[in-house]
């Protein structure tokens, strides 16, 4: 079985790769040991059967934890996975309009946007202008706010109305 590698976890120096002459230790249970030399802290992590893994090397004297590194590499990656996760779960969802749309065009679109809201994403509304509808932006503006308007959750305008690259655009998120 071949592991994958993940290059966002950051490299740890371990045991004998630490070149640091003292350092402040942390035990397995997150308690205090105390600065002492790097020699000291390897007995003791060897004397638990566990390793001592440099958490802060730019720290003054740098910090290592005296915990196994397997455990310690299990967790990070848990934590990277659910940083991931929520970071997904903000992601920014687009919903693009036209000036010549209809309205039940934009009720359908409005049910969309709805969804998206209700998953909780930001959602970025882009009225996109034509041709000759670029010279309209002010009839673009009035067809932004009435489908605004149109939409029943209560929300929060966390972008206002401007120009966006080939037309308008607003950002919304539910209250």
């Amino acid at each position: 079985m071949r592991l994958r590698y993940d290059s966002r976890i950051q490299e740890f120096k371990i045991n004998n790769q630490i070149t640091a002459p003292s350092l402040r230790v942390i035990d397995e249970q997150g308690g205090n040991i105390g600065v002492i030399s790097l020699k000291d802290a390897l007995a003791a992590a060897g004397a638990k059967g566990m390793d001592l893994i440099l958490i802060v090397p730019g720290a003054n004297p740098p910090v290592a934890k005296i915990t196994s590194f397997d455990k310690f590499r299990y967790e990070k990656e848990k934590e990277l996975k659910k940083q991931r996760q929520v970071q997904k779960a903000l992601e920014m969802k687009q919903v693009q309009i036209s000036l010549r749309e209809a309205k039940n065009d934009l009720l359908t679109k409005i049910k969309r946007l709805e969804k998206f809201m209700e998953a909780g994403h930001k959602v970025e509304i882009l009225l996109t202008l034509r041709g000759r509808e670029k010279s309209m932006k002010g009839l673009g503006r009035e067809k932004l706010q009435e489908f605004l308007g149109m939409i029943t959750i209560p929300y929060t305008l966390t972008q206002e109305i401007g120009n966006a690259g080939r037309g308008l655009s607003a950002q919304i998120a539910k209250k």
